[in-house]
């Protein structure tokens, strides 16, 4: 850890009084785990899991859970390991973390802000968890990771897609494994141009708040990139169940696409009820009729069955891989729970692995000494081929995953099948892209 890198991050600051010597960071005193919020001074540290265990994202969260105390067994040596074998950092020894056991909390954050925020200051205050990890809602992720960072903890996020998190309301105690709004579209849009040409009309179906805003910004500008039209983009409200009065409009607008830029539940719901229109069976402006979901999971593809079929879109990890790093955790994960993970439970297993990783490679649990372990830090192992934790913006960079709907699953769980595994390079861009702007990262905050 460079002296220069310390007094960026503000860590390292020369006293007023002259002739005065440096302070040292916390961290690296002797009694380095203290003076920071929540230091663990028994022998064991806890992790705060914070996930929509009700609303309409509950499904992905119950498999969050699954995955996080997937994890909290491996890293205390519970298991088979999983990903802790095939991760090319080996600072984790399945001792715990630092030496501590690993113990957790949880939360529901029932997919809205306020109750997300409530129920992680709950765990932060009552609990003393010294990190907070999960989330299905890209609205859930941006004020919990605030919250983090006025209490001075750790957030790793869990699923969160919104290009915000990592631009505008980007925060230096958060960081995020999953990709974004704009990685989706870079990756899908070479590949829906080939399936259905560059002269295509879409309507846009939009989840009204700052995932469906900038996923729909996204996808829009990738697919008008490439000749496209927008004919529309119709907001709807998260809470909604029926989403037939938004689709009836479709018919008549001459759209050739409807593009669904919604998730768990509401895409089960909005996806077949555009099937109970018929919509793929039309023919609009001499094509056939198509639909685009631009974020896809597997639980999802579970939940619309059938009419999932032949439908593209993204994902940021599937358990189809077959990299070892990915073998390993679905092993794991299939004797626990008999089922494959999906991304968002991979996504938060892995998250939990890094910051256990990043604080014995500082020493520490000092949120600072965390942030400077993560920043710019490079792995692989853990599914997607070699990663990147840029520093600028806390945003990881990986491989991208293009899927489509199976024409013929095999079981509840085949239902997509990986289309193409879009490379890394073609879904980076400048941290001060357009779409990322506004907002700054910050200094880590500490704490007490």
């Amino acid at each position: 850890m460079s002296f220069s890198n310390l007094t960026r991050r503000g860590l390292i600051k020369t006293s007023a009084v002259a002739g005065a010597g440096l302070a040292l960071p916390t961290y690296l005193r002797a009694d380095g785990h203290s003076g920071f919020t929540n230091a663990p001074t028994g022998s064991t540290v806890t992790l705060g899991f914070n996930v929509p265990q009700t609303g309409p994202y509950a499904e992905e969260g119950l498999d969050e859970l699954r995955a996080q105390e997937l994890a909290v067994q491996h890293l205390n040596g519970e298991g088979d390991g999983g990903m802790m074998n095939t991760f090319s950092s080996k600072a984790l020894k399945g001792n715990g973390i630092l030496g501590k056991k690993v113990e957790f909390v949880t939360g529901d954050t029932q997919t809205k802000s306020d109750a997300a925020r409530a129920s992680a200051k709950a765990m932060i205050e009552k609990d003393g968890a010294i990190m907070i990890n999960g989330g299905s809602s890209s609205g859930v992720a941006v004020a919990v990771q605030g919250l983090c960072q006025e209490a001075g903890v750790i957030f790793m996020a869990g699923l969160t897609h919104s290009n915000d998190t990592t631009g505008k309301d980007k925060k230096a105690n958060g960081f995020r494994h999953f990709f974004n709004g704009y990685m989706s579209a870079a990756a899908l849009a070479p590949v829906l141009k080939n399936a259905y040409g560059s002269e295509r009309r879409a309507y846009h179906l939009t989840a009204d708040y700052t995932w469906g805003w900038t996923q729909q910004e996204s996808i829009a500008a990738a697919t008008e990139a490439m000749g496209w039209e927008t004919v529309n983009n119709v907001l709807t409200p998260l809470a909604s169940t029926d989403f037939s009065s938004y689709i009836a409009p479709v018919l008549n607008s001459g759209a050739d696409v409807l593009v669904l830029n919604h998730y768990g539940g509401n895409m089960v719901n909005s996806l077949t009820n555009a099937i109970q229109f018929d919509l793929l069976n039309k023919e609009v402006n001499g094509k056939k009729f198509e639909i685009v979901v631009p974020l896809y999971s597997e639980l999802m593809a579970a939940g619309a069955g059938k009419n999932v079929q032949g439908v593209i879109g993204s994902m940021n990890w599937n358990w189809q891989l077959q990299d070892e790093g990915s073998k390993a955790f679905v092993k794991s994960f299939g004797e626990k729970y008999g089922r494959p993970p999906s991304n968002s439970a991979h996504t938060c297993y892995v998250q939990t692995l890094l910051y256990a990783d990043a604080c014995e490679r500082a020493g520490t649990f000092n949120p600072c000494g965390v942030v400077e372990a993560l920043e710019d830090f490079e792995f692989d192992g853990l599914g997607n081929g070699p990663v990147l934790y840029r520093g600028d913006d806390h945003q990881c960079f990986k491989d991208v995953l293009v899927m489509k709907g199976k024409e013929n699953p095999s079981n509840e769980y085949d239902t997509l099948e990986i289309v193409e595994v879009t490379p890394r390079a073609q879904v980076e861009y400048a941290p001060d892209h357009p779409m990322f702007a506004g907002g700054e990262l910050g200094k880590c905050n500490p704490g007490a």
